[in-house]
């Protein structure tokens, strides 16, 4: 007994001894940090420039993008064509549609409930043709299959009514502003004072080449480009003391592009409906040539930094060019890969920049807070990088199925705010300023119109906000002016936020 009390006190013994080394060894860093900048400050060194050296920091950043053709889009497309076909004609309608495809089939699966009378299958073949999808050939070895085709696809249906026990907890019975969220969840919005739509560089132009690839293959100035194929980009960014990022130089690019067969491929035959000269397919030599001059140029030209120059200032001999590195891309679309709504969420927001709660958005109503509040989360981060209260936000929301109002709200700002205004500060003016219950959302953004389809491809961020034929397009890209609160100081925010009408639409 003794000896095992003796033992123990020992043990105590080293254990106190091992933490005073550790406060000794802490202290001793200390006191070389303070001789080193007292030696810097007597020899005239500006100790702000060494902190900033210090918070100061270089890293390379990815983003990638698909086309309109990669299977995943294809089915986030159907999707959004349904729901749009439903909204047409009952702007109430609950709408949750998945869809896969495989070969020359594409199956649409969910729970809808809607006035409308859907001819699906018109729906699904009219899609596919729109992207480009003609022609299949049951053989990997065929040059000529396209990979589905809108004329002899099979179209699967499997649809039934939304579940009473969701519709009486969500929406039954309620007004317009107490509807409840359609599901539990979290959402994130993000914006960066990087480029002129405060979307990461990265991202933007990933996004945008494969616009272009599609842009130049449906025009014909590149006829023998087919509808499938990713995009990736590699930024060099600068992180500044004050939290936010500058992109310096595009350190690499990766194009993998489906393609008609070189130097054999007919453009007759390519291109349905075509009736001029007969052409034949480049050398992949020659693609190469014509992508990086009509896609990777031309697209970067188009996107403004927020320095005012064109992002090609940042493109030259330091940039890796990868442009169907693994060699041919014949087979594509989805006799290359099978495909599913919902697969590509990086994708469709910010390309790996800013947080994602996880819940996809093509084939879901306004009801379904995995869209409608990732879409207002956009808005808020926008609105207070555009307002010039932060180089960079990102924006949190949580729901509870059934209740309206959101749970929480969270603002990071990266340690980028500016003028007077706190994170908390900045948190409270949203709360001031947004109604983010699911019924203002689909009220304030225009939610419940047909309009869905576009937002499939090519990101439903960063896209230029515009009103055809009475529909708006992409109204969160609508930022809102906050410049007002840029000189407040906490204690006016904060009168203004008791002020406000808050606790109607926010949980205290």
């Amino acid at each position: 007994m003794a000896s095992a009390f003796f033992s123990l006190i020992d043990s105590i013994g080293e254990t106190f001894e091992g933490v005073v080394e550790n406060v000794e060894n802490v202290v001793g860093t200390v006191e070389k940090e303070v001789e080193g900048a007292v030696q810097q400050m007597d020899a005239g060194v500006d100790l702000d420039d060494v902190l900033e050296a210090r918070t100061t920091r270089t890293f390379l950043f990815s983003s990638e993008s698909v086309n309109e053709g990669h299977p995943d889009k294809i089915c986030d497309q159907v999707s959004d064509a349904v729901l749009d076909a439903c909204l047409k004609v009952d702007p109430k309608s609950k709408v949750a549609c998945e869809t896969a495809t495989k070969d020359n089939m594409v199956m649409v699966a969910g729970e809808i409930t809607t006035g409308a009378k859907l001819d699906y299958d018109q729906v699904v073949r009219g899609v596919v043709q729109q992207i480009g999808f003609d022609s299949f050939v049951d053989d990997l070895s065929s040059v000529d299959s396209k990979g589905l085709s809108y004329k002899t696809c099979e179209v699967l249906v499997r649809i039934n009514k939304q579940s009473p026990d969701i519709a009486g907890g969500v929406h039954v019975g309620k007004d317009e502003m107490d509807v409840g969220a359609g599901d539990q969840g979290i959402m994130f919005g993000y914006a960066s004072d990087e480029t002129s739509d405060c979307m990461p560089l990265t991202h933007s132009m990933a996004t945008r080449l494969g616009k272009t690839l599609t842009d130049v293959r449906k025009s014909g100035e590149c006829w023998w480009l087919r509808p499938d194929g990713k995009t990736q980009v590699t930024i060099e960014y600068m992180q500044h003391p004050d939290g936010s990022v500058e992109p310096k130089k595009i350190h690499t690019v990766v194009i993998s592009t489906q393609h008609a067969e070189p130097s054999k491929a007919k453009r007759m035959q390519e291109c349905a409906g075509y009736t001029g000269a007969e052409m034949v397919a480049p050398t992949m030599e020659q693609m190469n040539k014509e992508i990086e001059e009509k896609v990777i140029k031309r697209t970067l030209e188009s996107i403004k930094l927020k320095n005012g120059k064109p992002a090609i200032s940042l493109y030259g001999s330091h940039t890796h060019l990868h442009i169907n590195p693994s060699g041919k891309f014949i087979i594509g679309g989805p006799q290359g890969d099978a495909g599913l709504t919902g697969r590509k969420i990086i994708i469709d927001t910010y390309g790996g920049w800013g947080a994602h709660g996880g819940g996809a958005f093509s084939g879901k109503d306004p009801t379904k807070v995995d869209r409608s509040a990732a879409y207002i989360c956009r808005q808020m981060a926008k609105s207070v990088v555009n307002s010039g209260l932060s180089a960079r936000c990102l924006v949190q929301l949580s729901y509870a199925i059934g209740v309206a109002k959101p749970l929480s709200l969270f603002v990071e700002t990266y340690g980028s705010e500016k003028g007077n205004l706190t994170v908390d500060d900045i948190t409270s003016v949203l709360k001031i300023e947004f109604d983010c219950r699911p019924g203002a959302i689909a009220q304030s953004l225009a939610l419940r119109e047909p309009k869905y389809q576009d937002t499939a491809a090519y990101c439903h961020f960063g896209r230029e906000p515009v009103t055809k034929g009475g529909i708006k397009f992409f109204e969160w890209e609508n930022p809102k002016d906050l410049s007002k609160y840029k000189t407040m100081s906490t204690a006016q925010v904060e009168a203004a936020l008791k002020a406000s009408t808050y606790l109607t639409k926010w949980v205290d």
